[in-house]
Parts: structure tokens; C-alpha cells; sequence
């Protein structure tokens, strides 16, 4: 960190205030956002497991499995063949907002996704084209009921989820969950209630890449003017699962 700040011409305290203020997120964990991204990238691209291990700047091969194994939710091998005997049970079901899909780890809901039934299978196929992926209607009943009853703007259990980003993502997320139905934020709220006032825009890029819909209640965040911004599922759903909390 040092280095990094002497070539910045700051201070280190400097340096993670700075970061602080426009990321949110110290440094370190900026650091190992980006060895996690360079490990993905490394995987794909490597003739080897070790020689990846090297390309993303790991040194010793046991380091890189634990660390990669934690963040990327899977051993390395397992990333490179595909998630290769991951078992993933998965259910659909029609709802008002359109057609929602739900995946499964044994830790906990992976992926909620709003859309088009045809194209939420195909997304979650090419996103694990080796996993074990089984539809499992009658075992995912009470998530899809679960499902059912918040899009609807009723109250349901809290369900767990088994999802991977960074520190600063995982803190917003968190953050979302504890906005009541029937109430909503803005996004500067969101980012002072996570102790980072001056990370609007990642707080927003967070709310984008929110992995697990309706769950992770991104729909209740809007701008300090009142509109509603974008949301990865379409404005006139955001706007309907608002109006049904309030009702």
C-alpha cells in the first residue's frame, strides 16, 4: 500500500480515505476485487490450474486455492470444467411481473431473475453449462411461494442466499434487505447507511448487479428527485412491485 501511495504522491492515510470516498471500500479489498477479476480471466485463459494460479499474481498454489475457492464460491478446477458436478436445483413460475426463475446452491438461493421463461433457462445454462442443473418444482415450493408473496407485496420468511461479490457489494446488499416493503430509499441513503456518503455510484452499480431479485430488494431504491432510475428487469416492474408494497 505504501508503494501505491508514493506513486500517487499521497499519504496512506490519504490513499484510504480516498478510496473510502469514491469506492467505498478500503485498498486491500479493492486489491483483491481485481485478483479475484484477473483470476476468472486467468482460469479461462491458461493452459493450467498453476499456470493461472501465477498469471493472477498468487505465490504459492495454496494460497491461490483457498483464497479462490472462497470468492469465487468454487474450487478453481471446478471453475475452468464449468462447475462440474455442482448441483443446482432451479424452479419457474409465472408471477404479475412476468416469468421468475430461482436457483439453488445447498447454501443457499444463487440467482432470482426476472424475464422471459425461455431466455432465464438459457442464461442460467450458459452460465454453468457443467453443473448439475435439475428442475425441481416440488423441493423449491416454499421458495417459489416465497417468491410469489414478495413480488406481491406481502410479507414472507426470509430466505438465504448464497451469492459472491465484493466486500463493498455484499455491504449494500445487506443494507437493501433491511429496507422495509412499502418504504424506499435513494441512493445516497443507501451509501451513508453503509458508512460511504460519497459512493453514490457504486452504490447504484451495486444495486444493478443485484444477483438475487426480489430477495435483495433493489426495486426500493430511487433517486433523491423521486425517479424511480433504472432497474435490471425493466422500469414497469420496478414500478409495479412498488405500487404493491404500498398498497
Amino acid at each position: 500500500m505504501s508503494v501505491l501511495a508514493a506513486r500517487q504522491n499521497c499519504s496512506v492515510r490519504q490513499l484510504q480515505r480516498d478510496f473510502a470516498e469514491v469506492l467505498g471500500i478500503t485498498p486491500r479489498q479493492f486489491g483483491q476485487a481485481l485478483r479475484t477479476n484477473h483470476t476468472r480471466a486467468a482460469l479461462r485463459s491458461a493452459d493450467t490450474v498453476l499456470d493461472a494460479a501465477f498469471a493472477a499474481g498468487y505465490g504459492s498454489v495454496r494460497g491461490f486455492y483457498e483464497e479462490a475457492a472462497r470468492r469465487l464460491g468454487m474450487t478453481p478446477s471446478d471453475y475452468v470444467a464449468g462447475a462440474p458436478e455442482q448441483v443446482l436445483l432451479w424452479s419457474m413460475t409465472a408471477m404479475a411481473v412476468g416469468d421468475v426463475i430461482a436457483v439453488a446452491t445447498p447454501r443457499g438461493l444463487a440467482a432470482v431473475r426476472i424475464g422471459n421463461a425461455a431466455e432465464l433457462e438459457a442464461e442460467i445454462r450458459e452460465e454453468f453449462p457443467n453443473a448439475m442443473l435439475g428442475r425441481d418444482d416440488a423441493a423449491m415450493s416454499d421458495v417459489m411461494s416465497a417468491l410469489r408473496a414478495l413480488a406481491a407485496g406481502l410479507d414472507a420468511p426470509d430466505l438465504p442466499v448464497d451469492v459472491h461479490g465484493t466486500v463493498f457489494q455484499a455491504r449494500v446488499w445487506s443494507s437493501l434487505r433491511e429496507i422495509p416493503a412499502g418504504e424506499t430509499r435513494t441512493y445516497s441513503e443507501v451509501a451513508e447507511a453503509i458508512g460511504s456518503p460519497t459512493a453514490v455510484r457504486a452504490v447504484a452499480r451495486a444495486c444493478a448487479t443485484n444477483p438475487v431479485a426480489l430477495v435483495v430488494p433493489c426495486h426500493r431504491v430511487m433517486r433523491r428527485d423521486g425517479n424511480l432510475a433504472g432497474y435490471r428487469w425493466g422500469l414497469s416492474i420496478k414500478a409495479a412491485l412498488l405500487a404493491s408494497e404500498s398498497a
